[in-house]
């Protein structure tokens, strides 16, 4: 079965909107977990916009308390700052079961594209290695049609697949070429020794539909549609909606 890692990074950007404490992310992580959700990501971004470094430990604290795995998104290269000290520091504070990198910039809404392996791999070595001594499995964000050969030679242990191209096909109802292009690329990661995860704009309506065309993915993360869907029907309903789609996938 593909499990289930919910993104908490909009209940943080709620909380941030308006100061203080409320929504609090921790119980909603709590939630989650008792909803059935297999484990939780957030992705820090430097500007502190959304998920916090103190979000980042106490919610790994927890992680670890509940045996279930902590996913930590973010830009291995992205300078320290007042308030964020790096996302290697934060990794080696918390040590995640996973670290999850992605290229994204400072300044980026949202993470929209994955690694050019071909011209990040000198890049990415270095890091990755790091993240190996510090206990991490190690995700690599990735394009539908990347090199993900050059991943695995980098030492990775997944890809996390870019989905927000299919959300957006799906949505046209031209998903076909799309899921085609990622179902491919799955399995040149799968041939190359890496595990398949993926994740963005990922959401009820189009879940079961990517995971039929891509087989073997064993992770999703979701957050953005997860949390506004969860506006109508209430997180831990939601959590429980999720799971049983991709229980009928299995």
């Amino acid at each position: 079965m593909t499990r289930l890692s919910v993104n908490l990074n909009k209940v943080a950007l709620l909380r941030n909107a308006r100061g203080g404490g409320d929504p609090d992310v921790l119980e909603a992580a709590r939630i989650c977990l008792d909803a059935g959700a297999h484990g939780i990501t957030v992705h820090p971004r430097p500007d502190a916009r959304h998920a916090r470094s103190d979000d980042v430990l106490a919610l790994a604290a927890l992680c670890r308390q509940r045996g279930v795995e902590f996913n930590l998104e973010g830009n291995p290269f992205a300078a320290a700052r007042p308030g964020y000290p790096g996302f290697l520091a934060l990794c080696a504070e918390t040590r995640p079961r996973q670290a999850t990198l992605v290229p994204d910039d400072d300044g980026q809404l949202t993470s929209d594209h994955g690694f050019d392996f071909a011209r990040d791999a000198d890049r990415l070595r270095a890091p990755v290695a790091e993240l190996h001594a510090l206990g991490c499995r190690v995700s690599l964000f990735a394009d539908a049609g990347a090199a993900v050969e050059q991943a695995a030679a980098l030492g990775a242990d997944r890809i996390e697949l870019y989905t927000g191209p299919f959300a957006e096909a799906h949505a046209r109802g031209d998903a076909g070429t799309v899921a085609r292009d990622c179902a491919e690329t799955a399995r040149r990661a799968r041939d190359a020794g890496l595990g398949v995860n993926a994740g963005h704009d990922l959401s009820q309506a189009n879940l079961g539909a990517f995971l039929a065309a891509v087989p073997g993915v064993l992770e999703v993360s979701i957050g953005h549609a997860l949390i506004g869907e969860a506006l109508y029907a209430g997180l831990a309903p939601t959590i429980e909606r999720y799971l049983r789609l991709l229980d009928a996938v299995r």
